[in-house]
């Protein structure tokens, strides 16, 4: 279990420097310019041409996917397992490109159904460490989100997706908590969110992969995914399903800001990673930060991590494991004693119009060995993507934001 706790201060101070570790040259056909293009697309092959008044394949579960083909004449028992791995397995976007479908069958799919992962309205790339931010839209004009990929050691990296478009939540660290919520993202537009960077970056056709590029996925983007439970767990399923991505539940985390209510939800999906978004050791001044705590207070929400770390003892140990982001040392240490955990610190990172600044590089890896030293296992999620307004807790529909800002 994953504890997140954002370190910042009313006060101004300097942001704190992470190393440089971006290699320029490992971003696949994406080179670093200046000044960065908001108009910038990505490759072709993810943007077919889009009819919005058939249904995407991408999203549907593999029970939906027989019982839309019923519909078929000439299809077979096997026809949607066979759609279902040329979709996640060798990544088409056409569905001419199925090629051991009959013609038939794919002429009367033409005519209902469509491949789509969402339209890219805005590609940017960090010169400075290589992190990359996607605007994908979706049918409604208004639904867009942003899509985070931060590059690791080597040649893989992580996907941060996000569940709805805009939060009603109102952290008042969070840049998307000063987004109105819009609607829920149905499960093909969480998937699209992996699908995009995936099959640009080679990770599609599975087969001519020998190492994924994008190999973890964290539901940490715009949006709280425990209020749209249901279109976020079919899309997991469909992530992690064997004759498809087959993408293993221990390389996806979800990320909550406290919806106790919601975690026995996930225990019953098993295996997946939960992170507890924090903030603080007190009720008084989590309400103020994190105003879901009036709702989940404290004491619920880690009785309930308790609960959830104790339903997955049967599961890998980094998924029985909570990973809490959060500040206050010594009362953190104290509070999460009795649950297995690991705390990642989170400098704030600012945005446009926040209170808030980070707190100095000095404090926060004391903060650090405080927590470490007091048996509490513990990482600093140093910045990434700050110079795209891509780090965590900067996201925002930015093409939402530029409206507003013309009215």
């Amino acid at each position: 279990m994953q504890c997140q706790l954002a370190l910042f201060s009313t006060k101004r101070s300097e942001h704190p420097k992470r190393p440089k570790t971006f290699d320029s040259t490992s971003h696949r056909n994406k080179p670093v310019s200046q000044p960065l293009d908001f108009s910038l697309s990505i490759s072709d092959h993810t943007a077919p041409v889009r009819d919005w008044n058939k249904k995407n394949l991408i999203g549907l579960s593999k029970q939906q996917l027989k019982e839309e083909l019923e519909t078929i004449a000439g299809t077979k028992s096997y026809t949607a397992d066979q759609i279902w791995r040329f979709i996640y397995q060798r990544g088409v976007t056409s569905i001419d490109d199925m090629l051991n479908i009959p013609k038939g069958i794919k002429d009367d799919l033409k005519e209902k159904y469509t491949i789509d992962y969402g339209r890219v309205v805005s590609d940017l790339l960090s010169p400075t460490d290589g992190t990359r931010k996607l605007l994908v839209g979706f049918k409604d004009a208004k639904a867009m989100v942003e899509s985070v990929f931060i590059p690791m050691v080597g040649p893989r990296g992580t996907q941060c997706i996000s569940s709805q478009v805009g939060c009603s939540l109102a952290c008042t660290f969070c840049h998307t908590g000063t987004q109105k919520l819009l609607r829920n993202l149905t499960p093909g537009e969480i998937i699209g969110q992996y699908m995009i960077p995936a099959k640009d970056y080679g990770d599609l056709p599975l087969a001519k992969t020998t190492q994924r590029r994008v190999n973890n996925i964290v539901f940490m983007g715009q949006g709280e995914p425990l209020y749209n439970w249901r279109n976020v767990k079919q899309a997991i399923e469909i992530l992690t399903d064997k004759d498809g991505i087959a993408m293993p539940k221990s390389k996806i985390t979800l990320s909550t800001s406290g919806v106790a209510s919601g975690l026995p939800k996930l225990a019953e999906l098993g295996g997946i990673g939960l992170a507890i978004s924090l903030h603080a050791t007190n009720d008084r001044l989590r309400d103020e930060i994190v105003p879901i705590n009036k709702t989940f207070p404290l004491p619920v929400l880690l009785a309930a991590c308790k609960d959830y770390a104790k339903a997955m003892e049967g599961c890998n140990r980094d998924s029985q494991r909570i990973t809490f982001d959060f500040q206050e040392a010594r009362a953190l240490a104290e509070l999460l004693m009795d649950i297995p955990s690991h705390v990642n610190l989170i400098p704030f990172n600012p945005w446009p119009g926040s209170k808030y600044v980070s707190s100095p590089r000095d404090h926060i890896i004391g903060f650090s060995r405080i927590v470490e030293n007091m048996g509490i296992p513990t990482t600093i999620r140093w910045p990434r993507g700050l110079d795209i307004m891509g780090a965590c807790g900067q996201l925002r529909t930015s093409h939402e934001q530029q409206q507003q800002q013309q009215q």
